[in-house]
This record gives structure tokens, C-alpha cells and sequence, in this order.
């Protein structure tokens, strides 16, 4: 059995995307920490005539103090959802696939999630289906698992019956490798593959958010990733 973790980017890019197929079980770290910094949990880029087009999901933070993710409210009292529709329309109109997943969007959006959770794995299960990727995904907060640094992830693998724990390389600064071993479990490092593939406006740019790649390439994106 192989797991691996990720925490609940939005919309994020393909290497997130990479590490939940070659896994049996992908834990969506829901109860961990929401960063006090600017985040790729609300915020991820795209591409437009300009360069980089970046999107943010205003959330409350002032007064909360430390909020595990699952808990993050979105903000409403701004415009977001408009701007964020009208970017990707100004920037993908001439994208030969992007009507394809417009409707989809637009009715995400539209939906005031109240929780930033929500937000993030409704679309997360879109771009599952977009890629056929069937691997089973679980929220840390179903798994009533309360440690934390690396005994959460060996807790996540012994309480899921997991033998690997697939990581990238850049997980290997802060894995404790002998405590994995102590608990008879493989550390397997994974890198994701570079998808280059046809992009409007100008030169290539690497991971972008999946949508890029989807509003491009269509069905082809399945092949490409």
C-alpha cells in the first residue's frame, strides 16, 4: 500500500496531481496548520498577455489566531469571485478548450462555500476526473489522527495500512528517516515529470495551476501529464 499526504492546494499544479496517481491513497492534510503567509492553499497562477496571472481567495485572518485549514472562512465582502471570471475569461478566450470547463467553473464559484476546504476539494475532485485518476482520496480530519511533524505522517501510514510513503525530494529536509524505519515503513521520493505543452501569450511557463494545461490541450491533458 502506498500513501502520500499533500495539503489542499487551489487549483493546484501537475506535480500535485503526479504524486496522488502513483499512490493508492492520497491524504488531504485538512487539520495541519493554515500558514500566516501568502499560501498556495488560496492562491495559485495562471497565465495571461501579461505574464503570470495570479488569483487569491481572500480568507479571514485577522483576530483568528491559528486556524487549522478545514477551519479557514472566505472572505465574501469583496469582489473576488467577479474579477477572478472576468481574468480567466480576458486571459483563456482564445484557449481552444476553455469553454469546455468554464460552465464548471462558474457554478464552483458562484457557490459561496463558506470554508475555503470546500472551495479547494470540489475543484480538486473535478481535475481528479479530468485526469481519470482513481486514486482513493481521504481528509486527515476523517482519520481523527492528532500527532504532528513526522509522527502524523507515520501514524497516516500505519492507521491506513501503508508499507511506502511516497514523498518529493524536497520533503527529504524534514523526514525522519529512521523513525520511519523504526516503524518498518519505505520512504519512496517521487519527481514529477516536466509537462511542456502548447501556451497562449508568449514564451512557456512550468506549473502553472492544471487549468492552464486543461483550457490548452483539452483531452489531449490527460496524455500530456
Amino acid at each position: 500500500m502506498i500513501i502520500s499526504t499533500h495539503q489542499p492546494y487551489f487549483i493546484p499544479f501537475s506535480g500535485f496531481f503526479h504524486k496522488a496517481r502513483q499512490s493508492d491513497i492520497f491524504v488531504i492534510l485538512d487539520t495541519v496548520q493554515f500558514p500566516r503567509g501568502t499560501t498556495w492553499i488560496s492562491r495559485n497562477r495562471l497565465k495571461n498577455d501579461q505574464g503570470m496571472l495570479w488569483l487569491t481567495v481572500p480568507v479571514w485572518k485577522k483576530g483568528m489566531g491559528l486556524q487549522p485549514i478545514c477551519e479557514v472562512k472566505i472572505c465574501h465582502a469583496f469582489r473576488w469571485v467577479a474579477k477572478h471570471l472576468v481574468s480567466l475569461k480576458s486571459a483563456y478566450a482564445r484557449a481552444p478548450y476553455f469553454t469546455d470547463h468554464m460552465p464548471f467553473i462558474e457554478d464552483t464559484y458562484r457557490a459561496r462555500f463558506e470554508n475555503l476546504i470546500d472551495l479547494n476539494m470540489t475543484f480538486i475532485h473535478y481535475l481528479f476526473r479530468q485526469f481519470k485518476i482513481d486514486t482513493e482520496i481521504k481528509l486527515l480530519s476523517e482519520l481523527g489522527i492528532r500527532a504532528a511533524g513526522n509522527q502524523l505522517l507515520v501514524d497516516i501510514c500505519r492507521q491506513l495500512e501503508a508499507s511506502v510513503y511516497l514523498a518529493q525530494p524536497a520533503a527529504g529536509r524534514y523526514l525522519d528517516s529512521e523513525l520511519f524505519q523504526k516503524e518498518g515503513l519505505q520512504i519512496q521520493f517521487i519527481k514529477p515529470p516536466a509537462c511542456v505543452y502548447p501556451q497562449l501569450w508568449g514564451p512557456f511557463i512550468a506549473n502553472l495551476s492544471v487549468f492552464d494545461m486543461l483550457f490548452n490541450c483539452g483531452p489531449k491533458a490527460k496524455d500530456i501529464f
